[in-house]
């Protein structure tokens, strides 16, 4: 059994990367085309278009606290089932939906299954990878994601264009539904967690039962979460603005942006996540902050597609650097039984740190432009830096001062 859990590539491990792209895979498409929809179809004005993702996003995000602390307790498999039931049911009611309320109502309910799903897949994925594998394996796994994000937009745009509403909405039944047989083949769902230590004292720690905040967070994932949350605002700027920068300086098709970046994460998250696991957090942040850092700034005196394109290759470098090894740093570091709430924490602070950027540099654009916008979340990626060199510096400092009275307590 021990042999087993040191290989990366299990079938439970392929069958989970894959269940979870289905899954991000339905939500990318709707992401882009719902939007549209609604004030068309029921003539919605731009307050309540914008309550179509952020009543969706806040239901995820508190949908993904008390999944985590399920995911302690209860059965992870009855879990992701219940996610799966609640994301095509929900999704295939939308073509009943007769008003905006009702419309708006489904969208809280597939936010919620949505919720439980990205939360229970990575943890139990988190589960079956070894643990001196996790950037590698955390790497590989959030391909998923990073395709998902890539293929969801143009797929569902496609068939909405092509085909109509009704369609897409079958095709995000079907997408749902492929995932069960999928899921019955898996068997991690009872898996013990692999230990991150073997120390006496983590042991006694990780058998003891978990009260009060500590079932919702823990202090050991104040800096990582702080990170992913200041990543999330420069993309959560890149998400909102992108397309009225391309309209602004003329570019035909800002869309390559998004292909150009997930091309540039799937190229990187593999090797970065063999780096992380070799050298730590340490190796991969910094030089994943300064290309992010390096591409909004060439984003913000973009004049030409190669230069947008350029832009594009150097931020999805940077975020395939730190997402990964953020994700895999936060499970680390806690005890096997929290990384359900972990795995929440790390999804909250990317949903958060969107929104955040969205509204936090909307203010920006509106009183400057959006080229004065995307330096500025330039800013982001040194305060990124600073917050990152200053933890480590202080960090380093209190294991040099306790390191002597350590040695004198063993007799040293």
């Amino acid at each position: 059994m021990g042999e087993s859990r040191e290989k990366l590539w299990t079938k439970d491990f392929v069958l989970l990367t894959v269940c979870n792209l289905l899954l991000f895979l339905t939500i990318q498409m709707q992401t882009p085309t719902f939007p549209a929809y609604v004030k068309q179809t029921y003539q919605a004005n731009d307050f309540v278009v914008s309550l179509v993702i952020s009543l969706f996003s806040l239901a995820a995000v508190v949908a993904r606290v008390f999944t985590g602390e399920a995911l302690r307790t209860k059965n992870s498999k009855a879990i992701a089932v219940m996610a799966l039931c609640t994301v095509g049911i929900f999704s295939a009611g939308y073509f009943w939906a007769g008003n905006i309320a009702l419309f708006l109502l489904l969208r809280v309910f597939v936010g919620i299954g949505f919720g439980m799903g990205s939360t229970t897949f990575p943890t139990i994925v988190t589960n079956v990878i070894p643990i001196r594998k996790l950037g590698e394996g955390m790497g590989y796994f959030g391909l998923s994601t990073s395709l998902a994000m890539a293929l969801g937009p143009v797929i569902g745009l496609g068939i909405l264009q092509s085909f109509g509403f009704g369609y897409m909405l079958f095709a995000l039944v079907v997408l749902v539904a492929a995932i069960f047989p999928l899921m019955h083949m898996i068997r991690a769902y009872n898996l013990r967690p692999a230990a991150t230590t073997t120390s006496p004292s983590a042991s006694a720690v990780n058998s003891a039962p978990i009260k009060g905040v500590g079932r919702f967070f823990d202090k050991k994932l104040l800096l990582p979460v702080s990170l992913n949350f200041c990543l999330s605002i420069t993309y959560g700027g890149i998400l909102s603005f992108l397309a009225l920068y391309g309209k602004e300086t003329h570019f035909a098709n800002v869309g390559w942006f998004f292909l150009a970046n997930a091309f540039a994460m799937v190229l990187i998250r593999p090797f970065s996540g063999k780096l992380y696991d070799r050298k730590g957090h340490v190796a991969v942040l910094p030089p994943g902050a300064i290309f992010v850092g390096i591409s909004l700034l060439i984003l913000s005196v973009t004049t030409s597609e190669a230069l947008l394109l350029t832009s594009a290759f150097f931020y999805g470098l940077g975020y395939g650097m730190i997402q990964p090894s953020i994700q895999a740093w936060m499970v680390r570091v806690v005890t096997p039984e929290q990384r359900g709430m972990a795995n929440g924490l790390f999804f909250n602070s990317i949903d958060l740190g969107i929104a955040a950027g969205s509204m936090l540099l909307g203010v920006l654009a509106t009183h400057s432009s959006y080229s004065v916008m995307y330096r500025w979340s330039a800013v982001c990626m040194l305060l990124f830096l600073f917050v990152y060199v200053v933890s480590q510096v202080m960090a380093a400092k209190a294991k040099a001062k306790n390191a002597p009275l350590a040695g004198e307590q063993i007799g040293l």
